[in-house]
């Protein structure tokens, strides 16, 4: 896994070597053993390694045999060898034993296909000399990060926002994706949180020619296409690909590990890999009632690791807050990154490569949200028009009324009040909470609806629940499980793989009928079939927690305070109205409400517009100085 940046000049010039430079300078930690630079006519790239396979050899930028194809990619290709193998059958010599060569001789014999013939994670650029023309593409589910800004006169992309930044790339805001941020926690794909800065969506690559043509193309798409077999089949064919994937994620020159938390997913994939090899595995946890790590040294022992744990205090991990804002690059204002921060340092004092289980939930339906449609299902069968006589019938009821919520949701379609994992202010709240853009609120193409409609449109065909997993493939798990995951593990210079996320896996897992998923008063069903004797009984039907952090606790108390203080200090009244923001603050303190989620949302984008917007520091000099702030609120 490593950090990849470069540029296409629209006119015949060759791009500057310091640029290049200051491009890769701000993500040395994805590659701290090494980095190069190519240029020629058009076209430069950078790189920074983090050195996995084939140790000695593999520096990038790194081109073919007559120098007419250079790429630099971030990822792992885990059927590398089989492509190797097939390639050297038809002509292609190689001169090294790394993946990033298979995926260059690929391209000259397949072109764009080849992304289809890769299993694994991915974002390459590919410059194509004779055609004079950059071919990019990022992985099936999303799990590495690829950048790009157009402008007058060039082209730039990078593994982060910082590399295009050091590029001269204007910091400007971008007050549609504040409101989107506001609704889902993070920016939904292929927008970020900055005016001209794009994504590339999972499962898309990309053409931009030497004179500045830019095309896309979605190269696959995460459909469920549910078929009816016994569930022993799935059972047993889940158990046996599932095994086959870690298998495959194992290759690497370096120590691999295992993240580990309390439920099934991390502790399916340590039993599957512990059956391959001795293993560590690493876990993290806060002090009170659901500290993971006491269960995880439980799972360690009876599948046999060498377990590392460690627990989180508070001071500790409010300290860690502004360093993991500033990998980030944009406000994902999910608490557990905070924890995955942590995780991957113990994990990197041990280990290069770490396995962990993010994807099991949305390919098997793991979300306790996956269960309303049975839950309303007695209202799915009463005609349109009188869901919508009874949903503002039911809105006059008084506010907190027990059973309110359940029939107002019950109500409502699917495709409007399901936008993922996430929704943490309505379009109400947004009107009190933001100065800005409340002309993009009353408009129809702003709305969180617009944002899925597309989504549900393909899938009218499905039942809800794969519906409901389909969106959040495609926003929720790029927009906020991947990027965390990504950002917060490369922080440490630490590769993360995710075994469930195997395209070959994912062939089965979309064939599995809804009822399979969610069954017998339980999430991912099929999943807990298949993993019973792998991983230990107690595992097998526990709640998911997913690295629950006490950030209720801790805002209704003293903490609370300084995170409010730090909000107003942040230089953002003139983009959000503080005292609606004070309001929420003395309603959560005084247990009014629990509006946690929504203060650390405002908080995360506070802390980012700081580090971002007003100022561009680096992680160590932002992180001093807002614990300084921090230190002067509390005392």
């Amino acid at each position: 896994m490593c950090g990849i940046a470069g540029m296409v000049c629209f006119e015949p010039t060759v791009p500057d070597e310091a640029l290049l430079r200051a491009m890769i300078g701000p993500i040395a930690h994805r590659g701290p053993d090494d980095e190069g630079i190519w240029r020629e006519r058009h076209v430069g790239f950078g790189f920074r390694r983090l050195s996995i396979i084939d140790l000695a050899e593999g520096r990038q930028p790194m081109s073919n045999e007559d120098g007419t194809v250079w790429i630099v990619f971030n990822g792992e290709i885990y059927n590398y060898l089989e492509l190797r193998r097939e390639l050297e059958s038809r002509g292609h010599w190689f001169r090294t034993r790394t993946d990033t060569e298979t995926i260059l001789h690929l391209y000259e014999e397949y072109g764009a296909d080849c992304v289809r013939r890769l299993r694994g994670m991915f974002a390459f650029a590919i410059w194509d000399v004779r055609r004079r023309e950059l071919f990019a593409a990022r992985d099936w589910f999303g799990i590495k990060p690829f950048y790009y800004v157009s402008e007058p006169g060039r082209f730039l992309f990078a593994s982060e926002i910082k590399s295009l930044l050091a590029a001269g790339v204007p910091r400007r805001l971008r007050v549609e994706s504040l409101l989107k941020y506001a609704t889902f926690q993070y920016v939904p794909d292929p927008n970020t949180m900055f005016e001209g800065i794009w994504k590339l969506p999972p499962a898309h690559a990309m053409w931009v020619s030497a004179d500045g043509r830019i095309e896309f193309v979605r190269y696959w798409d995460p459909l469920f296409e549910p078929e009816e077999r016994p569930l022993g089949e799935y059972v047993e064919e889940l158990r046996e690909r599932l095994k086959d994937s870690v298998r495959a994620h194992l290759v690497s020159d370096v120590p691999r590990g295992c993240f580990l938390s309390s439920g099934i997913d991390s502790s399916s994939i340590a039993a599957m890999m512990r059956q391959f090899e001795p293993i560590c595995t690493f876990s993290v946890g806060f002090e009170g009632p659901n500290n993971e790590t006491e269960i995880a040294e439980r799972i360690a022992t009876a599948i046999g690791t060498e377990h590392y744990a460690k627990v989180i205090g508070r001071d500790e991990f409010f300290d860690s807050v502004p360093k993991a804002v500033w990998h980030q690059d944009e406000p994902v204002a999910d608490p557990s990154a905070i924890a995955i921060y942590h995780l991957a340092e113990l994990a990197r004092e041990h280990v290069t490569v770490v396995l962990s289980g993010e994807g099991a939930d949305e390919l098997f339906g793991g979300y306790r949200i996956y269960r309303e449609p049975l839950a309303v299902s007695p209202f799915s069968r009463l005609p349109g028009p009188l869901l919508r006589i009874l949903h503002r019938l039911f809105r006059l009821l008084p506010k907190g009324l027990y059973g309110r919520n359940y029939l107002l949701r019950a109500t409502t379609p699917l495709e409007e009040r399901f936008f993922g994992n996430a929704r943490i202010f309505t379009e109400e709240a947004k009107a009190e909470l933001f100065r800005v853009g409340r002309e993009l609120l009353d408009r129809r193409e702003a709305s969180p609806v617009e944002t899925v409609r597309s989504l549900y449109v393909r899938t009218k065909r499905l039942d809800p629940v794969s519906r409901m997993q389909y969106v959040d493939l495609n926003l929720w798990l790029p927009g906020d499980i991947l990027m965390k995951a990504d950002k917060m593990t490369m922080a440490h210079s630490l590769e993360l793989r995710v075994p469930f996320l195997d395209k070959e896996l994912f062939e089965l897992a979309r064939r599995i009928p809804a009822h399979y998923r969610i069954a017998e008063g339980t999430t991912k069903y099929v999943l807990r079939k298949a993993m019973e004797g792998v991983v230990p009984d107690f595992v097998l039907n526990r709640p998911k927690l997913g690295f629950p952090v006490p950030i209720s606790r801790w805002l209704a108390g003293p903490y609370g305070a300084t995170v409010f203080e730090q909000i107003r200090e942040a230089g953002v009244d003139d983009l959000i109205d503080l005292g609606y923001v004070e309001r929420l603050w003395q309603e959560h303190r005084g247990q009014k409400a629990d509006h946690a989620r929504k203060l650390w949302v405002v908080y995360i984008f506070a802390l980012w517009h700081v580090a971002f917007i007003q100022e561009m520091q680096s992680a160590d000099v932002f992180a001093g100085r807002a614990a300084a702030g921090r230190a002067a609120t509390v005392s």
